[in-house]
Order: C-alpha cells, then structure tokens, then sequence
C-alpha cells in the first residue's frame, strides 16, 4: 500500500513538472510573439517619425525670422522635431560630404537655409502631407516644401504588412498554445479520473470537486509564467547587451506589457483547461471512463 503510494506520488509529481515545462515553453513563445508585436509597433512609429519634410526658406530670411517660424511650427500638431540648418551649416556640411567647396569658383554660398520639420507618426502619411505642404508653402519666409512621398508610401505599406502578419501569427500560436496547454492538463487529470469519479459518487459538489485541480493548475501556470519571464528577461538583457540601440524603440512599458501578458496567459489559459477537463470526467459514467 505504501509504495503505492508513493509511486502515485511520484508520478503526479512528474505529470506538474511536465506541465511545468511545457507550459513554460508555450508562455515563451506567447511572450516573444506579444514582444515582437509591440515593438513592431514603436518600430513604426519610430520610422515614421524619422521621415522628414524640408522647407527651403528664402535668401532674405534672416536668422531670428528662421527661429520665430520654428517656435511657431513645434505649436502645431503634426510636429514631433525641428531643426534649422542655416546657409553656413549647410556649406559645411556639403564641403565635408563633397571633398570641395562650391563657393571657391562660385564665388557666393549656393546652398539655401532649410528647416527640417519630422512629423508625428499619425500625420506621417500621403493625406496629411498634402494638406500640411500647403499650409507650409503659404508662409513668406518658405520657397518650397521637399518630401519623400514615394518614401512615405513605401514605409505604410510596408509596415501595414508586417503587422498583419504579426497579428495572424499571435492568433494562431495563441489557439496552438491553447492546444497543447488543453492536452497536457487532461493528461495530468486523466490519472485521477477514477478519484473524480469517486468524490461525486459519495456526494461532493462539482464546485468542490474542481476546486483543487484549478488552484493546482493556476499555481503551476503562475510557476510557468515565473520561469518564462525570467527566460525572456534574460534574452532580452543579452539582446540590450549587443545593440544598446534597442531601448529607442522598446521601453519599459513594453516590457511590463509583455511580462504581465506572460501572466495573465499562464494563469488564465490553464485555470480554463483544467476547469474544461474536469467537467468532462464530471459528466461520465462509470462505464464511460474505463473506455476511454
């Protein structure tokens, strides 16, 4: 009776490892799916940031006039980032990228003072620019407006892409997940089917019965959870190690975002598979378990 016992033991507590394990591999791939999705999207909005719109202004702007139309442009909406590049700046900047200066034979400055203006990421688009050049080229002090449109265009439909993928990918792991966290579950109830069957028989409410198998696997699925955030925290430290460049574009909030959907998957995902796998064995008869 004793070694019994304990092989019963021994073998319920290789069915949590098992759970253990594979439930943390799962929530890894959930994490790193949830991670990439949300850095897809400051990766996008970082881009778009980035895509600038020049305004040539005329010779006679002098300087504080250049400087009044930048106070004056970081007020309007559509503005993330200014900066003024004078006639000077612009000849050093050309004379170094060139290996010569223009003005030697010219005998005058060619270049023009710009003002470089990068928009948000939601104005960063065919539609909003169209309507922001042409309130940009009703100012005196600006001759042109020069954007990439072609870009612009590319960037959207490339980035619209990308995250259709992402989010079909998220979907289907998700039911993949949901999949085998569900089977593994019903492995480790399986075992105590007959156990089941013994507490409803002698009067035992389905609640109080469920009870115990949803506290077990919730514990596990928050063990799980435990070992696949330190798993990921660990990758993403030696991601930061080799492109210190990383943090522009995923922050902490993505990181707590990831770490806290890790969680709530592994709590929530197995609660459900264990509540489900239990009301299965509840629903059989006698007869029906030895079958299965």
């Amino acid at each position: 009776m004793g070694k019994r016992k304990k092989k019963n033991r021994s073998r319920g507590g290789m069915q949590a490892v098992t759970l253990c394990i594979s439930t943390t591999l799962v929530l890894i791939l959930l994490g790193l799916m949830v991670f990439f999705v949300l850095a897809a999207r400051n990766l996008s909005a970082y881009v778009k940031e980035n895509l600038t719109v020049t305004l040539m202004l005329g010779d006679s702007v002098s300087v504080n006039q250049a400087r009044m139309l930048c106070r004056d442009l970081y007020r309007r909406p559509y503005s993330h980032d200014i900066d003024y590049i004078s006639k000077e700046q612009a000849q050093q900047e050309q004379c170094a990228a060139m290996g010569s200066d223009p003005s030697e034979f010219l005998g005058f400055n060619p270049f023009v003072a710009t003002v470089e203006v990068r928009m948000k990421a939601d104005y960063a688009n065919r539609d909003s620019l169209r309507w922001i050049s042409k309130e940009l080229r009703k100012r005196p002090e600006v001759t042109d407006v020069a954007y990439q449109e072609d870009l612009m265009d590319s960037v959207n439909d490339n980035l619209g892409k990308v995250s259709i993928v992402l989010l079909v990918l998220a979907v289907l792991l998700t039911c993949v997940s949901f999949s085998l966290i569900s089977n593994t579950v019903r492995l480790g109830i399986y075992s105590r089917r007959f156990l089941i069957h013994t507490m409803k028989l002698v009067g035992a409410s389905w609640g109080f019965i469920r009870r115990p198998f949803l506290r077990r696997a919730m514990g596990l699925g928050l063990l799980a959870a435990l070992f696949a955030c330190t798993a990921l925290g660990g990758g993403f430290y030696m991601l930061y190690r080799y492109e210190p460049g990383i943090m522009t574009i995923v922050t902490w909030e993505e990181l707590a975002a990831t770490a806290g959907s890790v969680f709530l998957f592994g709590i929530v995902i197995t609660a459900v598979c264990s509540y489900l796998s239990v009301n299965k064995f509840l629903k059989m008869t006698a007869g029906e378990l030895y079958n299965i």
